[in-house]
């Protein structure tokens, strides 16, 4: 039977979506790994958002709370509000009150990634804070650490993401992910995969 492995991302902008997409191709290079990509709900009017100048949502589904049940490992995405996670997707681990009374997420492995606007935008304490989510859970915290190599110690460029997990510099908006950091993207979603992979084989 295939380890599900679930991406849950909220993206205002794309930059998230964008590292959501290339974690959904790592964590599918793995064999018998089933990759599915998530969306939580939008919790701003289409009129707040036209005046932020967001462009329209993609067709990726939108996940409800219980759905996190079916998942063998989950690797979450969100941009960054002040060195913390979106309040969208805040709104969305805050109405997993079901699933924490049961404890129905405990032990599914679990990972992070995010989207700041610069070097000093809560790369790390958006990361830390979202820990916090999981932690009430049960479910097992998995960061890439060093794992993606030499491509941690780039210096020459700016590159987004940390060893709790990808991320990327969105900048004024204008900046996409760039080459290395769509890599340790694709990178993230293999390492937890494979360790989903390992967990649900083992039990």
């Amino acid at each position: 039977m295939a380890t599900k492995v679930y991406i849950v991302y909220y993206s205002m902008y794309g930059h998230v979506e964008k590292l959501a997409e290339e974690i959904k191709k790592g964590a599918s290079s793995v064999e018998g790994v089933e990759a599915k990509l998530w969306q939580v709900p939008e919790t701003l009017p289409h009129e707040v958002l036209g005046k932020m100048g967001a462009p329209p949502k993609s067709d990726v589904p939108v996940i409800s709370p219980d759905e996190l049940a079916e998942a063998d490992g989950l690797i979450f995405g969100f941009p960054t509000r002040f060195g913390m996670m979106a309040a969208q997707f805040k709104a969305f681990f805050d109405a997993t009150g079901g699933l924490w009374r049961t404890q129905t997420l405990a032990g599914k492995p679990a990972g992070i990634f995010y989207s700041t606007a610069s070097q000093g935008g809560g790369q790390e304490t958006t990361a830390l804070t979202a820990i916090t989510q999981l932690v009430h859970h049960g479910m097992i915290f998995v960061p890439i650490g060093y794992t993606f190599g030499a491509g941690m110690f780039e210096m020459e460029m700016v590159k987004g993401g940390s060893p709790y997990g990808a991320g990327t510099f969105a900048g004024d908006g204008s900046r996409n992910p760039s080459e290395l950091e769509l890599e340790q993207a694709f990178h993230q979603g293999k390492h937890i995969a494979a360790i989903a992979k390992k967990l649900k084989g083992s039990a």
